[in-house]
C-alpha cells in the first residue's frame, strides 16, 4: 500500500507518535510554543505601534521623546529577544523529540520477528530501509518543526494584525470623477490579493518540485548504498584488481544522483523568478498601498509607517506558503518516503500478495513435521521428493540439493522467514530451535554478548562461557569476554564459526537447523562439531541442507530436493498456481515417512 494522500500521509506519522513515548513531552513542547508564539505576536504588536510616536517625535524633532521612544523600544526590543531566544529552545528540543519518537517507532516496526526479511525481499520499498530511517527521518522531523512553527507564528501574527490593518483603512475611499466607491479595509484586502497571487504563481512553478526530490532522496540513498557495499567487501575488490569496475558502477550511480539535482535546480531556478520578484517588491508594496491615506492626511508620517509595518506582517503571514514553497516540497516528498515506508512496514504479508502460503504451525515437543512442502520463488517451486517427513527429536537428516534447486529457499521457509508457497510446516512447540545460516552473524559488543546472542549475558555463568570455548578449542579468546569489539571484523573465518558452534554449546538447543554451514568448514572444525553431537547436543534433532558429504554416517536420514520450474511461480502480484494438474500428479506418489 503506497501512501499518496496527504491526509493519509500525516494521519499516520500522527498515529506513530501519538503511541511513542516521547507524546507527553512532544504535547508539553506544544504547548510551550504556543504561548511563546502568542507572547511575541503581542510584543510584536506593541512594537508595531511604537512606530507612530517614535517617528511622529522624528517628525516633530522632539528629542526628549525621541529618547524616550527609544526606551520603549529597548524593553519591547529586550522581552522579544528572550522570547526569540525561549522558540529557538523549544524548536530544537522539539526536533529532537519527534526524531526519538519517529525513529524509535520506525525501527520497532522494522525489526517486528521476520518483517525486516520480508520487506526487504518486497521490491523496491525494501531497499535502503537505513536511509529512510536515518536520514529520511531526521530531515522529514527537523523540516516538520522548521515549518510547523513558522506556520503557527505565521498563523496568528496575521490574526493579531488583520485587525490593526483593517481600523487603519477602514474609512478609505476611493474617487473616480465624481462618485466615490467606499472600501472598507482596502489595506487587507490588498495584502490578501498580493499575497494570493503570489501563491497561485509559486504552485503553478513549483508544485514539480515534490516528485524531484523525491527522485534526488532515492539516487542519493543509491549512491550510498554502492559506496557502504564497496566499503564492506573491499578486501575482494582489490585481490581480482576490480577498483576500476567498481569506480564505473558508482559513476553510474553518482550521475543518476546529478541528473536528478540537475531537474532540481531548474525547479528551484524557475521558482525563484516568483518567490525574488514579489520579495524585492515588499520592499515598496507596503508604502504604496498605504500612501492613499497619507497624501489623503488621514495619518501622520508615524502614522504611515504603523500602516506599512502592519501591511507588511500581514502579507509576509499570508505569504508565508510562497516563501516556504522550495522547503514545503523537500518535506512533501520526504514525508511520502517516510510514510510509505512505515505502511509498507504494516503491510509486509501483503506485499507479495501469494494467493497461497506455507502453514506454519507449532505442534507437540520433540517432532519436527514437513508435509507436502512446495516454496514458490520467481524461478519456480522449491520442493523435496518425499511427500510427509517426521523427524523425531535426537535424529538428523540431510537435505541434499544440487546448484540451483533453491537450498537456502527451504531453509527460509523452514525457519518461518518465507511464507510464500503450500504445504505446512509443524515445528516442535516448547523447545528451543537454533538457526545456523551460511554466513555466521557475530553482533558487535562483549564477546560474551556474542556467545550468548540473543539472550541475555547474565543468564550463563563465566564457568559456561568459559567451556564453551574452550571446547571448541578457543581458549585464547576466555581472557577477551569482557572486551567489545567488531568481533565479525577481529575474529579469522575458521575462528568466528567456532564462535557460532561454541554458543551451541553454551545454549544446548534442542533442534538445529542449519544451511550448508557444515559445508564450508574446515576439516578440524567439522571434526568438533561432530563430537558436540555425540555429547552435548546429542538429544538434538538436526536438519542440515547442504552438499552430499563423503560421510553421511552421522545422519539418520537422508532425502533429496528438487526444482520444478514451471509449477508455484512467484510474481510480484501472486503465486501462480496454474499446474494443478501437474502438482496433483506429483503428489499422486505414496507419502514417505522417514521417522526412524
Amino acid at each position: 500500500m503506497t501512501q499518496d494522500g496527504l491526509v493519509s500521509q500525516l494521519s499516520l506519522m500522527f498515529r506513530a507518535l501519538w503511541s511513542s513515548p516521547v507524546r507527553n513531552r512532544l504535547l508539553l513542547l506544544g504547548g510551550g510554543i504556543w504561548a511563546v508564539i502568542i507572547a511575541t505576536a503581542y510584543g510584536q504588536i506593541r512594537l508595531n505601534r511604537w512606530n507612530q510616536p517614535f517617528y511622529d517625535a522624528l517628525s516633530r524633532r522632539d528629542f526628549k521623546d525621541f529618547v524616550w521612544q527609544l526606551a520603549v523600544f529597548g524593553i519591547i526590543a529586550g522581552i522579544l529577544l528572550a522570547l526569540n531566544v525561549a522558540l529557538r529552545w523549544l524548536g530544537e528540543t522539539l526536533k529532537l523529540k519527534l526524531r526519538e519518537g519517529l525513529v524509535k517507532d520506525l525501527i520497532g516496526e522494522w525489526l517486528q520477528p521476520r518483517r525486516a526479511f520480508r520487506l526487504a525481499n518486497a521490491g523496491p520499498m525494501g531497499v535502503n530501509p537505513d536511509q529512510r530511517m536515518h536520514e529520511d527521518a531526521r530531515h522529514l522531523t527537523e523540516l516538520s518543526s522548521d515549518l510547523g512553527i513558522g506556520l503557527l507564528q505565521a498563523a496568528i501574527l496575521l490574526a493579531a494584525f488583520i485587525n490593526v490593518l483593517w481600523n487603519i483603512s477602514q474609512g478609505f475611499s476611493l474617487r473616480f470623477g465624481a462618485r466615490e466607491w467606499m472600501i472598507p479595509g482596502y489595506m487587507v484586502w490588498a495584502a490578501v490579493l498580493y499575497a494570493g497571487s503570489a501563491s497561485l504563481l509559486s504552485y503553478w512553478v513549483g508544485r514539480s518540485l515534490v516528485p524531484r526530490n523525491a527522485e534526488r532522496y532515492a539516487r542519493e540513498a543509491d549512491l550510498r548504498y554502492s559506496l557502504v557495499r564497496i566499503n564492506e567487501h573491499i578486501d575482494s575488490i582489490s585481490l581480482a584488481g576490480g577498483e576500476a569496475d567498481e569506480a564505473r558502477r558508482l559513476s553510474v550511480d553518482l550521475d543518476a544522483v546529478l541528473v536528478a539535482m540537475r531537474k532540481l535546480v531548474t525547479g528551484l531556478t524557475n521558482l525563484t523568478w516568483i518567490t525574488a520578484g514579489y520579495g524585492w517588491f515588499t520592499l515598496v508594496a507596503p508604502i504604496l498601498v498605504a500612501a492613499p491615506i497619507y497624501f489623503d492626511n488621514r495619518i501622520t508620517f508615524g502614522g504611515l509607517m504603523m500602516a506599512a509595518g502592519a501591511f507588511t506582517t500581514v502579507q509576509s503571514s499570508l505569504r508565508w506558503f510562497v516563501d516556504n514553497f522550495s522547503t514545503i516540497a523537500d518535506w512533501r516528498a520526504t514525508l511520502l518516503r517516510v510514510a510509505s515506508f512505515r505502511q509498507a512496514l504494516l503491510d509486509t504479508h501483503e506485499l507479495h500478495g501469494a494467493a497461497n502460503q506455507i502453514a506454519i504451525e507449532t505442534g507437540e515437543p520433540g517432532k519436527f513435521v514437513i508435509d507436502r512442502l512446495e516454496i514458490a520463488s520467481p524461478s519456480g517451486a522449491t520442493m523435496l521428493e518425499e511427500n510427509h517427513i517426521e523427524l523425531q527429536g535426537g535424529e538428523r537428516m540431510l537435505i541434499v540439493g544440487e546448484t540451483g534447486t533453491g537450498k537456502t529457499l527451504l531453509f527460509r521457509a523452514l525457519a518461518g522467514l518465507w511464507p510464500w508457497g503450500a504445504g505446512r510446516i509443524r515445528r516442535p512447540g516448547e523447545e528451543r530451535l537454533q538457526y545456523l545460516p551460511r554466513v555466521p552473524y557475530l553482533p558487535p559488543g562483549e564477546l560474551r554478548a556474542v556467545l550468548a546472542y540473543p539472550d541475555a549475558t547474565g543468564d550463563y555463568q563465566d564457568e559456561q562461557y568459559r567451556r564453551a570455548l574452550e571446547r571448541m578449542q578457543l581458549q585464547d579468546l576466555v581472557p577477551l569476554l569482557d572486551q567489545t569489539k567488531r568481533w565479525d571484523q577481529e575474529l579469522s573465518d575458521e575462528q568466528r564459526q567456532r564462535v557460532v558452534f561454541a554458543r551451541l554449546v553454551l545454549q544446548t538447543p534442542r533442534w538445529l537447523l542449519i544451511d550448508e554451514a557444515l559445508d564450508l568448514v574446515d576439516e578440524p572444525t567439522l571434526k568438533h562439531f561432530r563430537e558436540l553431537l555425540d555429547d552435548e547436543l546429542k538429544e538434538a534433532g538436526m536438519i542440515h541442507i547442504g552438499k552430499q558429504p563423503a560421510d553421511e554416517s552421522i545422519y539418520h536420514h537422508v532425502v533429496h530436493l528438487v526444482k520444478d520450474p514451471d509449477l508455484h511461480r512467484l510474481t510480484r502480484g501472486h503465486a501462480d498456481d496454474g499446474k494443478g494438474s501437474k502438482r496433483r500428479k506429483r503428489r499422486g506418489k505414496e507419502p514417505a515417512n522417514v521417522a526412524g
